[in-house]
C-alpha cells in the first residue's frame, strides 16, 4: 500500500508539472499583434453604428461610413456618393492618428484632438471606447476586396438623397396616367433632425438652388423590397393630401428613378448641388465650409448605458 501511494504521488506531480508547462507554451506561442498591426490588418474599418455603447457621440465617427488607417494617415467614407471609388476606396483623408499601447490618438482636420482606447473584440472587430464621453464605437474590418459597398449604399440610401442642395426633375414619361405629382419639379430631403423631412416646389428652370421657393414640407419614408436589394420604395407624405408611393431606383451617383405606382409614370431625378461632408482643407489651408445642416448617421438601436470602464479616470 506505501508503495502504491508512492507512485500515485509521483504520478500526480508529474502530471502537475506537465499541466504547468502546456499552460505556459500556449500563453507565449504567439505574441499579440501591436495596435498599429491591428488597424493596418484591415483595409476599411465599417462602423457599425447601431452596435454603439453610450449616450455620447463623436462626430467624424458618427458621420462615417468606413475609416481607414495608413501609415499615420486617417481616410473615411463619410459620403455615399462615390462611394467605392472616391480614394481608391478608401473615401478621403480626415486626419493623422498615432496608435500605442492600445491608445489610438487622433488629430482630426477639424474637430481636433480625440483618444480612444482600443480593444479587439474578435478577429476583425475592435471597439474603441472614448473616456471623454463614455461612448464606445464598434468597428468591423474588411479588406476593398471583399467590402460589401452595394450593401451599405442600399441599406443607407436615405443618406443618399440627403447629400444633394435638390433634385431636379429631368424626365417624364410619355406614359402614365395625369397625377398632381407631374407638376412637382425639385425635391429636397433634409438631412439632421428626424431624418424624415422632404420638401418639394413647382418653380421651373432654376439655376441656383438657393432661389427655389419650396411650396410645401413633409415627411418622407425609405423601405426596402423583399428579394430585391437594388429597389427601394420611397413614400412622400402631403398631409391632408394623400401619399405619393413610388419604386425608386439608383441610375448612377446622381440620377434616380421614381415610377409612380398610382398613375404608372415614371421620373428621372438628377442632383444638384452636391453636399460632400468631408471636413476639408482647401489649397490655402483654411478649413472648407461644411453643409449648414450636416449629415449625421442615426443609430436604430436604442441607446444603452455603456459598462467600459474608463480606465483614465481611476487614481493610483
Amino acid at each position: 500500500m506505501k508503495n502504491l501511494k508512492l507512485l500515485l504521488g509521483f504520478a500526480f506531480i508529474a502530471t502537475l508539472f506537465t499541466s504547468c508547462y502546456v499552460e505556459e507554451t500556449n500563453y507565449i506561442d504567439e505574441p499579440p499583434m501591436s495596435l498599429n498591426q491591428l488597424l493596418n490588418s484591415y483595409d476599411l474599418w465599417y462602423v457599425d453604428i447601431n452596435s454603439t455603447q453610450g449616450y455620447g457621440e463623436t462626430p467624424f465617427l458618427q458621420i462615417a461610413f468606413t475609416v481607414s488607417f495608413n501609415n499615420g494617415r486617417m481616410y473615411a467614407n463619410n459620403n455615399l456618393v462615390g462611394f467605392g471609388s472616391q480614394g481608391n476606396g478608401y473615401g478621403v483623408e480626415i486626419g493623422n492618428y498615432d496608435a500605442y499601447d492600445m491608445v489610438l490618438d487622433v488629430n482630426h482636420i477639424i474637430d481636433g484632438y480625440d483618444s480612444f482606447d482600443v480593444y479587439q473584440v474578435d478577429n476583425n472587430t475592435i471597439e474603441l471606447y472614448n473616456p471623454f464621453n463614455d461612448t464606445s464605437y464598434f468597428l468591423e474590418g474588411y479588406q476593398r476586396s471583399n467590402f460589401d459597398y452595394d450593401f451599405i449604399f442600399y441599406d443607407n440610401i436615405h443618406y443618399f438623397l440627403q447629400e444633394y442642395e435638390a433634385w431636379e426633375k429631368t424626365y417624364t414619361s410619355n406614359f402614365g396616367t395625369l397625377n398632381d405629382f407631374d407638376n412637382e419639379n425639385y425635391i429636397q430631403f433634409l438631412s439632421g433632425g428626424n431624418d424624415d423631412t422632404f420638401r418639394s416646389s413647382q418653380d421651373e428652370n432654376l439655376y441656383n438652388t438657393n432661389d427655389i421657393f419650396w411650396d410645401f414640407t413633409g415627411g418622407y419614408g425609405v423601405g426596402d423590397v423583399s428579394g430585391n436589394m437594388y429597389l427601394k420604395t420611397l413614400t412622400l407624405d402631403y398631409d391632408f393630401f394623400d401619399n405619393e408611393f413610388f419604386e425608386l431606383s439608383v441610375i448612377n451617383d446622381s440620377t434616380v428613378e421614381l415610377f409612380h405606382a398610382n398613375s404608372g409614370t415614371v421620373y428621372e431625378f438628377k442632383g444638384r448641388g452636391y453636399i460632400q461632408y468631408y471636413r476639408n482643407e482647401n489649397a490655402e489651408g483654411k478649413a472648407a465650409k461644411q453643409a449648414e445642416a450636416p449629415k449625421k448617421r442615426k443609430q436604430k438601436t436604442k441607446k444603452v448605458e455603456n459598462t467600459r470602464e474608463n480606465k483614465r479616470n481611476i487614481q493610483e
